[in-house]
């Protein structure tokens, strides 16, 4: 494992729901994590405490030394926004395939039928994507597709817009449209931990403005969802993403993860990934 892998940040667990000591796996690696006396803390399986970071209801931790703190997002700090935390799903799949799919626009008529999509409204307008180099992350934007219902708060349909960013490997964002609040972005994130390489526990979070939902139903929400994505995950062959151009064809609507795992081989990330054909 290079430090390409072992220098990023990792989320292991929700603040709000600590114990005083819980086992578990970060690459492959064991390490305990919990509160004691107030202050959250890692190991490792020798015993030794590892960074961590507090944001975004989680925490973060790495196996490595981190030379940039974790990334941001500044909406979670907007007055009136309902920062949910929704738990987490272990899924058997390559971490890097999770994010993926999280990024996969094209699914939504067929995977969230009546929900994200649904016929025929099937087509993937023209977006863009570009690697941002002064934070080296992705971003693709002026994404638009037809939703039936876009957010728990929505009533009908509407013309979904979508900002995608991959902060880290592992970690991504999401910006749609926020049907009460015309103008201003409902934040969905994606929070990987790699627990092997094709197996990995999924954190989503969101920062919403939604006045109407309890909070119960914001996450009931949440988790249909992503329990929709679970069973396409689990059955995607091979396990690992593969890098090689030539192992899956993509699409037009696959720019995003032709971009994503392009930026996968620059920065040489490779947990997670296949990178000749089998």
């Amino acid at each position: 494992m290079n430090d390409a892998v072992k220098n990023h940040w990792y989320p292991v667990g929700l603040l709000s729901d600590l114990p005083d000591q819980r086992e578990t796996l970060l690459l492959g690696e064991p390490i305990d994590l919990g509160r004691r006396d107030g202050t959250v803390w890692v190991a490792n399986g020798a015993g030794e405490h590892l960074p961590t970071v507090e944001r975004f209801g989680h925490l973060w931790t790495s196996l490595g030394k981190p030379n940039r703190d974790l990334f941001d997002i500044p909406e979670a700090n907007s007055p009136g926004r309902r920062l949910v935390d929704v738990g987490s799903v272990k899924v058997k799949c390559s971490p890097l395939r999770a994010v993926e799919n999280f990024l996969d626009i094209a699914h939504f008529p067929f995977v969230h039928t009546d929900i994200l999509g649904a016929e025929p409204h099937t087509e993937v307008e023209k977006y863009s994507v570009t690697v941002r180099e002064d934070v080296d992350e992705v971003w693709a934007t002026q994404v638009k597709f037809y939703q039936p219902q876009a957010a728990k708060s929505a009533e009908g349909g509407i013309t979904t817009e979508y900002m995608y960013r991959v902060a880290t490997p592992t970690a991504t964002v999401l910006y749609k449209t926020c049907p009460p609040r015309p103008g201003e972005w409902d934040v969905i994130a994606l929070f990987v931990q790699p627990l092997t390489e094709e197996w990995c526990e999924v954190w989503p979070w969101m920062a919403l403005y939604d006045d109407d939902s309890t909070m119960a139903e914001m996450v009931s929400f949440q988790q249909l969802i992503f329990m929709q994505d679970r069973s396409i995950l689990e059955n995607q062959v091979p396990r690992k993403l593969p890098l090689d151009p030539g192992m899956e064809l993509p699409t037009r609507a696959d720019l995003t993860s032709v971009v994503y795992r392009r930026w996968l081989k620059r920065i040489g990330y490779f947990y997670g990934a296949q990178r000749v054909a089998a």
